[in-house]
């Protein structure tokens, strides 16, 4: 082998060492949370409700549920009675690096409503057990669980609405393609993604200033040799194509996080009975913040149709 191929070959080596480091590295910056990240995203979702939403919150008897997931990690959520008699509940999904608490003026919307309300930390974020994120994907799992709970404590009739946030909105939008009781009515999606594989992408290029390409398919085989589940293969638009539940998908049109054409792509794949609204001049997860009267009546139309 001449020198100069021997050069070629060991500066390739090196550069492929490079990139697979930087692959690990990066998967695990995105997928690895530490006790004390958990505590800043709870902190976080405190901090960006107002002081009211925060006391209301406080206010309330809030009971604490718990499950424990088949790979034996302990949930945790609160539960908020309705303040009458009711059959209805709703399910909060928060978004990710954040925690239950983010979704208490949501919470407190639905309550005056006459809901029992019930907020959980998803996996690896707030209370929860875990660290490691798995984007809402695994997370339709744990969402089934707290769909029997409720059906367990409140009763065999019970009416149940599940609404999400960012990765909360795939959550729900991934465990609509479950197989799910008749009890479940209608999902709410707000600011979703349709690919985790996209997402990360898209976090990539965002966050890190880095090449989606070959780092991110480098981390789909690292997610398969670490979880069994490649993130290429997380497709929350091809699990809606199963969903036979009414769906509503709420959507910022300036989403710089979750770009809007990931609305599209989910509205596109649901097969049964679907409402989106579109909102103009709206980021990440403020069309409510946008216009709290019209959000309002856009969920409370579409709900009326199935509780």
């Amino acid at each position: 082998m001449s020198k100069w191929l021997k050069i070629s070959a060991a500066t390739l080596a090196a550069s492929l060492t490079a990139t697979v480091a930087a692959s690990v590295a990066v998967y695990h910056s995105m997928t690895h949370v530490s006790d004390a990240e958990k505590e800043k995203g709870h902190q976080k979702a405190v901090s960006e409700n107002t002081a009211a939403d925060n006391v209301w919150y406080l206010k309330q008897p809030i009971q604490e549920w718990r499950q424990t997931t088949p790979d034996g990690l302990t949930l945790r959520a609160s539960y908020i009675p309705a303040a009458t008699k009711s059959s209805r509940v709703v399910i909060l999904a928060h978004g990710i690096n954040h925690a239950r608490e983010q979704v208490i003026p949501i919470a407190r919307l639905f309550h005056d409503h006459g809901f029992h309300v019930l907020m959980p930390d998803a996996r690896a974020q707030g209370e929860s057990d875990g660290h490691r994120i798995g984007f809402g994907w695994p997370d339709r799992k744990d969402y089934l669980g707290w769909i029997n709970k409720v059906i367990d404590e409140v009763g065999d009739d019970v009416k149940i609405v599940l609404m999400g946030f960012s990765m909360g909105a795939s959550t729900v939008l991934a465990t609509a393609g479950e197989r799910l009781p008749r009890n479940v009515k209608a999902v709410v999606a707000d600011s979703g993604f349709a690919s985790i594989y996209q997402m990360a992408k898209t976090t990539l290029r965002r966050d890190y200033h880095l090449p989606a390409n070959p780092i991110v398919p480098i981390a789909d085989w690292l997610a398969h040799f670490r979880t069994g589940s490649r993130l290429s293969q997380e497709r929350v638009d091809e699990q809606l194509k199963r969903a036979m539940v009414p769906v509503l998908i709420i959507h910022g049109e300036d989403d710089q996080v979750v770009p809007v054409k990931h609305a599209k792509v989910l509205y596109d794949a649901i097969q049964g009975p679907k409402t989106s609204y579109i909102v103009p001049n709206t980021k990440h997860i403020q069309a409510y913040a946008h216009d709290p009267k019209h959000y309002e009546q856009v969920l409370s139309d579409f709900l009326e149709q199935y509780l």
